[in-house]
């Protein structure tokens, strides 16, 4: 791309890098705050664990134009783009950490359950102080794959008119303009590689810490 581009859509590639970013944190954000807790309580309603993590995987295998579309003529939701992007990215989001935390929490190892049992430690105490520390490589690990996911699946928010890099990509094809297609794309790239590396350094750590 030539300096006199990077001029002329050097500030709306800024601009929409931060829509990009917005949607992807607030759909992450509202996934991590319902993943979590709800993979926290099918581990002590293991009978559930299947039938909603199929209902989560199955979220995850719509076409996500189609769910963009699915979500248009809802009420209230269908008023404001960004919130169809939010909750279909959100939807997105949901089986990776739900996932990483169910396995990670019924993989510990009974024994240590066994002792903190022992200690008299309580369900929340348990929780906080031995099952969740010990899982949490494996929900850094859902949390990595589902925030690469959200930034990919992002650029499609720009068909429903939700912004971000999308937007570019999506006029650089209706004008067959590869330099706009690459002025979203190669920054959507750079987003989910940042993230992944960010994350996995806490994924690594946390695997060593808790060895």
């Amino acid at each position: 791309m030539s300096s006199q581009f990077l001029s002329q859509y050097g500030g709306q590639i800024f601009q929409l890098t931060l829509e990009h970013l917005w949607l992807t944190g607030a759909a992450m954000l509202f996934a991590t705050a319902i993943s979590i807790p709800l993979g926290v309580w099918l581990t002590r309603a293991p009978r559930f664990a299947e039938p909603v993590i199929a209902v989560a995987n199955i979220l995850q295998t719509i076409p996500s134009l189609a769910l963009f579309g699915l979500l248009l003529p809802l009420p209230w939701l269908g008023e404001r783009a960004a919130r169809i992007a939010i909750v279909a990215l959100t939807a997105y989001a949901l089986l990776p950490i739900l996932r990483n935390t169910y396995a990670g929490i019924r993989g510990i190892d009974p024994s240590v359950i066994e002792v903190a049992h022992a200690l008299g430690l309580t369900g929340t105490q348990r929780l906080f102080k031995v099952e969740l520390p010990l899982a949490a490589s494996f929900i850094f690990a859902g949390l990595r794959t589902a925030t690469v996911t959200c930034v990919g699946v992002a650029t499609i928010a720009a068909a429903v008119g939700a912004g971000g890099l999308g937007e570019l990509i999506f006029r650089g094809v209706a004008s067959v303009d590869n330099r706009l297609v690459l002025a979203g794309a190669i920054p959507a790239a750079l987003l989910a590689l940042i993230a992944d590396g960010v994350l996995g350094i806490f994924e690594r750590w946390l695997r060593v810490k808790g060895k």
